[in-house]
């Protein structure tokens, strides 16, 4: 069977029911059908947040299709519910970018999936279209500023550098010239778009606490300068009121349900290899309000998603998991270790063997925030028991507990071993996390710090305009913020071609965005791009629908 086919036979709960099971009164419900709701923001309960048990879901460096954490995530949630543990799994939203582009749904796989799938991974609740309508509104605002000759802020064009933003990938839209047809069209300049999931607005819903501070923080986005070289912001437009307007139903989280019935919330959805990579603080708060144990995932590696999970979500949210399970392949380690992607199914002891310095590294990478490891092997039938046990024998070496998941075959059954190796791990940890860097550090150190304690590189080297940058955004008085690595998902490295564990590398720094409303500056790595282009066959080429209504090919 297919993904969408196993997600079709079955008929989801009602959602109230699953609303039951967190104890959430069926009158603070904001339906959007029978199987998907929002929630409140009021629900959220501090003193309870304190005793939960956060479980962070991360991965080793990926393929191109991933690793499956998704899928993980929501087997552990199944497999805790089986153990009579009451657990949420709260995710991120899928971008349509990646649903039509490379990887297809992003719902979970096989038995191990939230539903309702196509809703989910198309338009769901509306979340994603009502921020790339308020990332817009602003643009709107700015060049109709520009051309006003009555109440103009003196915007200097050439230094806008807000950008438009959809949910698609579209490498057209990456450098374009917008105020084309004379006078009335504008002030002609060069500008860009970003994927919705790049945009600030996603990072501030993400990392908003409520309607007050997330229409604070969406005042504080800068976009550009006077003529005179003055800072202007979204406030300066009078922008963020109408800007949280439309964000006001965006930012309640939805509450779903995965294929067995268990609850399931998703919110928010920032990639991790171009924004912070982690579904939002009150969704995540949300979970941890109404179960025990909450597993959540952030994107990527470890060296993206949970060093940012980490060092900006945890340290903004004031919150602290208390495992961090990480997510590896066999078929991965294989393609770390020289295999090519079309031979990962091949039984290959020997490049498995070159390819373990890559978990290594993640391992080491997520010790020093202190917090218990258990690594997960997200099972495939064409690992071999030789190919497994090698995995096996690394990590006990190395003293970390590892389980077999059998997620996508089995759903929670197949993970009933990672859950309670989690359980242990959890329960025996009673310190906070470490983050990587001070916020007192200046950003370079910070950067230079994520390099050598992360990725296990050895320096940062700043272009001329990366440094022209930096220093503007310091005098602007942001040196504090936490960095947001914009760095390619496929090497720890900027360079996406140097696969397993590269030793004896730099981080080259080309440029600097600064995220003033969503709080942390993000330094732009190699040849990082923040609007994504379609692979050479789409996805979105074999996806369809029938005259019955039933779709196909999607995932």
């Amino acid at each position: 069977m297919t993904e969408i086919q196993i997600a079709q036979s079955v008929t989801p709960k009602h959602i109230k029911e699953i609303a039951a099971k967190l104890a959430i009164p069926e009158e603070k419900l904001e339906y959007y059908g029978n199987d998907k709701a929002k929630l409140p923001l009021d629900i959220i309960d501090e003193e309870k947040i304190k005793n939960n048990k956060l479980i962070l879901v991360t991965a080793i460096t990926p393929t191109p299709s991933g690793e499956g954490k998704t899928t993980t995530s929501i087997g552990l949630v199944d497999a805790l519910n089986i153990l009579e543990k009451k657990a949420a799994v709260v995710i991120r939203e899928p971008s349509l970018g990646p649903v039509f582009g490379m990887k297809g749904g992003a719902a979970g796989g096989g038995w191990s999936q939230v539903i309702p799938m196509v809703d989910i991974n198309l338009h769901f609740t509306g979340d994603f279209h009502a921020i790339e309508k308020a990332n817009n509104l602003l643009s709107a605002l700015i060049e109709n500023n520009i051309q006003s000759k009555t109440r103009s802020l003196g915007i200097d064009p050439r230094t806008v550098v807000w950008k438009r933003c959809m949910d698609m990938n579209d490498r057209g839209l990456r450098n374009i010239l917008a105020a084309l047809g004379g006078k009335a069209g504008g002030v002609p300049r060069e500008t860009g778009f970003n994927i919705t999931a790049a945009s600030e607005i996603m990072a501030i819903l993400c990392l908003a606490t409520d309607l007050e501070d997330l229409k604070e923080k969406c005042g504080n986005i800068y976009v550009g300068d006077t003529w005179e070289g003055a800072p202007v912001f979204a406030k300066d437009l009078n922008a963020n009121g109408a800007m949280a307007v439309l964000l006001k139903d965006a930012i309640k989280p939805n509450l779903v349900q995965t294929l067995e019935g268990n609850p399931a919330i998703i919110h928010g959805g920032p990639f991790a290899n171009i924004a912070q990579g982690t579904n939002s603080i009150v969704a995540t708060k949300m979970g941890m309000t109404l179960s025990d144990y909450t597993i959540t995932e952030a994107g990527f590696g470890s060296d993206l998603g949970a060093e940012k999970f980490l060092n900006i979500k945890c340290r903004t949210a004031g919150i602290s998991p208390k495992t961090i399970v990480l997510v590896a392949t066999i078929r991965a380690l294989k393609y770390h270790g020289g295999k090519s992607l079309k031979e990962i199914t091949q039984e290959d002891v020997e490049a498995l063997q070159k390819g373990i310095p890559n978990l290594e590294r993640h391992i080491a990478s997520l010790k020093s925030f202190g917090i218990p490891i258990v690594v997960s092997i997200n099972a495939f039938k064409s690992d071999t028991e030789a190919e497994i046990q090698v995995v096996k024998d690394q990590c006990e070496k190395l003293g970390i507990p590892v389980a077999l998941s059998f997620g996508w075959e089995k759903g929670g059954k197949g993970c009933l071993d990672l859950a309670e190796k989690v359980i242990t791990a959890a329960e025996s940890c009673t310190n906070q996390y470490h983050p990587t860097y001070d916020l007192d550090d200046n950003v370079y150190i910070k950067m230079k710090k994520i390099c050598q304690t992360i990725y296990g590189g050895e320096n940062i080297v700043l272009s001329e305009l990366a440094k022209s940058q930096l220093r503007k955004y310091e005098e602007m008085g942001y040196g504090n913020l936490p960095v947001c690595m914009a760095k390619t998902e496929k090497s720890f490295s900027d360079d996406q071609k140097r696969l397993g564990r590269p030793e004896q590398f730099d981080i080259h720094i080309r440029e600097f965005e600064l995220a003033a409303g969503a709080g942390f500056i993000i330094p732009i790595a190699g040849n990082m791009l923040r609007m994504p282009g379609l692979p050479a066959t789409p996805a979105a080429e074999k996806i369809t629908i029938d005259k019955n209504g039933t779709i196909e090919g999607l995932f």
